[in-house]
Parts: structure tokens; C-alpha cells; sequence
């Protein structure tokens, strides 16, 4: 199959159109049916590897430290977020741990991964292996990762149990309250951009070859 990079295929109607170069905060738009097609990244690039580097260090901390520790009547408990996966399986919340355990580490874990594997080669204009089945994969993940829903739901816990007890936010929450933020800008980033990297890259090793 023929690669053609510099066309754009509208996916609201199928209209084909050429791409032309945008100028910064720049969005092209279908002239049929109004669907966005294309927007300049602006700085997004440069800086998508490296936030995705520290919303992996911040996952770590998020998953290795106590989320919340809770003293009531001289009595202290604290756990990480591996440990209420655990104890939701234990008490019967089979099916709630496991959404708990997808949602918040697998997913997000496998979607940092698959950037880092990907962004790494392309800084180095190198299309990885199995570049079109990640990126594919990496679109499929994005709806199923909610750290901020989890990230919310035990900011209500700790308001209703802060009634009851001495609740002491953990390291491991602040480094959720970050990762929030992080992932935000890290997943903002468009699926495409990783075509439009490669096929610049694929054009650079071209022309070294003819020079060569």
C-alpha cells in the first residue's frame, strides 16, 4: 500500500483533502461538514516525552506510597491503592476490584508505557516496531483510564470520614493529585501527531540516502 502523507482524510464524511502547513493555534476544518481535521501542536511535541516520564515517576510514588492514613481512638491504618484492590477482592467486591485495579493502574500504566516506547524511537526518527498496532491500541485505552474519577471519589471519603477520625492525606494522594494534571496534557495529545512524526522521519531518512 502506498503512503500518501501529505493528504488528510476527513472522518466525518471521507472527503479527501491535501494537507497544507498551519501556522501556530492554527485548526483546519472540513469545508463539507465542519469536522476539525487537523491543528498545530504548537510546542506539544517537544514536550509530550518529557511529561510522560513524570507522570510515570509520579505513578510510582502514587501506587508504592499510603494513599490516606486514618487514626481513630489510638488506632492507625493506612494502605496504598495495590492494598484497596486487595481488600475489595477479599470482602467480595471481585468485580469492583478488578474495574478499580484496570482503571486506575493497568490502563494508565499500559498508555505511558506505549507513549514512551513510541516517543523514544521517533526523537531519534526511527518508526519502532509495531508502531500502527500501539498507536491503535493506545486510542482504544484512552476512555478506560479514570484516575481523576478515583482521584475524586476518595477526595469524598476522606470530607465524610474526616467527621469521624483523624485522616492524614499520604504522599501517594498528592502524587495523584499530580498525575491527574499530568495525564490530562499527556493524553490531550493527538493520536495523529504520531503519523505525521513518522512520516517526517520516514522523508529525513530519505533524503540522507539521496545525499548519500
Amino acid at each position: 500500500m502506498k503512503e500518501v502523507p501529505d493528504t488528510v482524510v476527513c472522518p466525518g464524511c471521507d472527503a479527501v483533502y491535501a494537507r497544507t502547513p498551519l501556522q501556530p493555534r492554527d485548526v483546519a476544518r472540513c469545508p463539507r461538514c465542519g469536522t476539525e481535521l487537523d491543528r498545530h501542536p504548537g510546542s506539544q511535541q517537544q514536550r509530550i516525552l518529557p511529561l510522560t516520564v513524570a507522570s510515570l515517576i509520579m505513578f510510582a510514588i502514587a501506587n508504592l506510597f499510603p494513599i490516606v492514613e486514618i487514626e481513630l481512638r489510638g488506632l492507625r491504618s493506612q494502605t496504598t491503592l495495590a492494598g484497596a484492590v486487595v481488600v475489595l477482592g477479599g470482602e467480595g467486591m471481585s468485580v469492583v476490584a478488578l474495574l478499580v485495579l484496570a482503571t486506575t493502574i493497568l490502563f494508565p500504566l499500559l498508555q505511558l508505557c506505549i507513549l514512551v516506547y513510541l516517543l523514544i524511537p521517533l526523537r531519534r526518527e526511527h518508526r519502532p516496531l509495531g508502531f500502527a498496532i500501539l498507536v491503535r491500541m493506545m486510542q482504544s485505552l484512552r476512555p478506560w483510564g479514570m484516575i481523576e474519577v478515583f482521584l475524586l471519589g476518595v477526595l469524598v471519603a476522606i470530607v465524610k470520614l474526616s467527621s469521624m477520625a483523624t485522616v492524614v492525606p499520604g504522599p501517594a494522594l498528592w502524587a495523584f493529585m499530580a498525575l491527574t494534571v499530568m495525564l490530562t496534557a499527556v493524553l490531550s495529545f493527538n493520536p495523529g501527531a504520531f503519523w505525521e512524526m513518522t512520516f517526517r522521519a520516514a522523508g529525513d531518512e530519505e533524503k540522507k540516502e539521496a545525499s548519500a
